[in-house]
């Protein structure tokens, strides 16, 4: 879970930034749990949109993911449990899941939640008006129906596998965006939803507030406030962790190894390691023609030492990736090797393919047009823009002239990627726990907006997951999916580089954190800070 900054400053009573703090007051008793105070986490980038299904970025979901509800949610072993459902009823061939819903739960503007706001999220989603790239495990929905206002039912025409995977994206308020145009409705930047928080204000490029909401139904969380605060350059996040105006945030590799040993900081702060469940690669524009020959990007990924990378960028927390899944889960084939460094086999395979180097000036050619494009990431990565460096050079090395060039979050996002318009971008994937690679590798997902923004295009690939998503046999899913993998890492569409591992800090003022398979957040509601160690305050 991503949480963001302090943004209202009339709403707190602050000490200065800059200066790092001493550590906070003993307990003089137990630290029982007490509703009260804030948590302010530093984002590197902006949300885009607050209607669930239309930003794809992780500062939305971070903030959407405490204001919604799905029908289920993972618990802290990736194990599915009911959320706005209280059960439900898988139909002895598999095609039908009946759910019963909660009767106990209302919209944050104080209208009852019901099966019919189900309904209308299917049919929002699925509907043609609304630019989603998360449309299609609703579309394998045959006939989604209501029958009572606490009964929803989905009936499939073939089994599908994430069926009740899919059922983890959040449920949206009938009443506000039915007959709306969700490119203008104003739960854009206002959103009203079911979750522990509410809205509360948005500054732009600054913060998100969300307060407690009072009425959940399993019960208020402890903390009064979460705070939102884009912070893009992760140096200047760390100075405001150290001055006592940040509570949470990612550490860059540098920072856990260096910057975080001495006993004051330790007993101000809780530092975490765990393998994430993402990946970060180098993905290629395959619109373009330099890289529509799979020799050429195979010959980047033989020019890339990504060992060197994990040394050097990650200072040795990751492991180099080989594919699209999470190594140790069921569906990664740990017999597929990442392409190993070796640059005299890259200038092979360049020459083979017909970029040669024919004036002497260190680039190669074809055609007369050089071998030469521009890396595009986002600000506020240093992981992402030191590799980004380290690649340049290594690429040198074989012929090919490299640009790099780091643009803010929203822009890249919303400017670059979204409208194809890049050459290649280091990026990074966060992995569900269902494997499914349907949204961001079927060739359906090319269009403007969709996340197989590379414009991969691969009939097999497409069978693969198409018959994955239709089997509850995991065993056939593997096989699938191990296929899959292996036509991946001879197309090479990305150059797959590592997986990182998750470094996050904590305030040591904040009780209740348990880290588990699911990361740190599966119990925020339940997190608190002690009574005596609470220092932001709130105006009635």
């Amino acid at each position: 879970m991503r949480l963001g900054l302090l943004g209202l400053v009339c709403l707190f009573l602050l000490s200065g930034c800059g200066e790092s703090k001493p550590p906070p007051p003993k307990l003089t008793g137990p630290a029982a749990p007490a509703y009260g105070g804030a948590i302010v986490e530093g984002s590197i980038g902006d949300a885009s949109n607050l209607i669930p299904y239309l930003g794809s970025d992780s500062s939305s979901s971070s903030v959407t993911s405490l204001v919604f509800n799905g029908l289920l949610k993972l618990d802290k072993n990736l194990q599915l449990e009911g959320n706005l459902a209280q059960s439900w009823e898988i139909s002895p061939d598999g095609l039908t899941i009946t759910f019963k819903l909660r009767r106990d739960v209302r919209w944050q503007d104080g209208r009852p939640f019901t099966s019919a706001d189900v309904l209308f999220t299917h049919q929002f989603v699925t509907s043609p008006q609304t630019p989603t790239p998360y449309a299609a495990d609703f579309l394998e929905v045959a006939q989604a129906e209501a029958p009572d206002p606490y009964t929803f039912r989905a009936r499939y025409n073939r089994p599908f596998a994430r069926a009740l995977y899919s059922w983890l994206g959040d449920i949206v308020p009938r009443h506000l965006l039915e007959g709306q145009d969700p490119r203008t409705s104003p739960l854009a930047r206002q959103p009203v939803g079911t979750g522990p928080y509410v809205f509360v204000s948005w500054r732009t490029g600054d913060s998100i507030e969300l307060k407690a909401n009072p009425d959940y139904f399993e019960g208020r969380p402890y903390l009064d406030r979460v705070v939102f605060k884009v912070i893009p350059d992760p140096a200047t996040m760390f100075l405001e962790l150290k001055a006592g105006n940040v509570d949470l945030m990612d550490l860059t590799p540098l920072q856990y190894a260096r910057q975080t040993g001495r006993a004051e900081f330790k007993a101000r702060f809780n530092k975490y390691r765990y393998p994430s469940s993402s990946y970060t690669y180098l993905g290629y524009n395959l619109r373009l023609p330099m890289f529509a020959d799979r020799r050429v990007r195979q010959a980047l990924s033989q020019a890339i030492d990504v060992q060197e990378i994990i040394d050097g960028v990650l200072m040795g927390f990751g492991q180099p990736a080989n594919g699209p899944f999470k190594p140790g889960t069921w569906a990664h084939d740990p017999a597929l090797k990442p392409y190993p460094f070796d640059p005299d086999k890259a200038r092979r395979l360049l020459d083979e393919a017909g970029w040669r180097d024919q004036d002497g000036d260190g680039i190669r050619e074809k055609d007369g047009q050089p071998l030469a494009f521009t890396v595009l990431t986002n600000q506020g990565n240093s992981s992402r823009l030191k590799t980004a460096i380290i690649i340049q050079e290594r690429l040198r090395q074989v012929g090919v002239r490299v640009k790099v060039r780091a643009v803010e979050w929203a822009a890249f996002v919303k400017n670059f990627i979204d409208q194809h318009k890049f050459e290649a971008t280091i990026l990074g994937w966060t992995l569900p726990a269902d494997p499914d690679p349907f949204a961001v590798w079927h060739s359906s997902k090319t269009a403007l907006g969709g996340l197989n923004f590379v414009g991969y295009e691969n009939k097999e690939v497409d069978r693969l997951i198409e018959s994955a998503r239709a089997t509850f046999d995991q065993e056939l899913r593997r096989r699938a999916y191990y296929r899959f993998q292996e036509i991946l890492h001879q197309d090479q569409p990305y150059t797959f580089l590592y997986v990182p591992d998750a470094l996050p800090v904590v305030a040591s003022r904040i009780y209740g954190v348990e880290p588990s398979l699911a990361g740190l957040g599966h119990n925020f509601i339940r997190w608190y800070v002690p009574k005596e160690l609470q220092k932001y305050h709130y105006a009635p």
